[in-house]
């Protein structure tokens, strides 16, 4: 049977997780309304809202925030190798995979 603190943790990790999924819901709301404003300040607060709010829902999931990064460092280096519109169009996979890159020796 488990202890009554682990009960109480295991619910509050299930709300923590659902606040978080809303909190998201919220964020992707938010940048919908400054896009519409066409605000930078506004814009990067809500695109960071949504990145935090990710990480954090991954803590909740077991998922480390090196774990995460490397996820989407993987991911980009797919989408290089399937070369992907936004690296056809822009060059955005490589740019942002290289930023990431850099980021990480620093």
């Amino acid at each position: 049977m488990p202890h009554p603190n682990q009960e109480v943790d295991i619910a509050r990790n299930l709300r923590t997780i659902e606040w978080l999924k809303t909190e998201i819901l919220e964020g992707v709301s938010f940048l919908f309304k400054a896009l519409i404003k066409n605000d930078e300040g506004v814009l990067t607060q809500a695109l960071a809202s949504i990145i935090l709010a990710c990480y954090f829902l991954a803590k909740r999931l077991g998922i480390n925030y090196d774990q995460l990064d490397n996820m989407v460092e993987d991911q980009l280096r797919s989408h290089l190798e399937t070369e992907h519109q936004l690296e056809k169009w822009y060059g955005d996979i490589s740019a942002c995979l290289n930023y990431m890159q850099e980021k990480n020796q620093r």
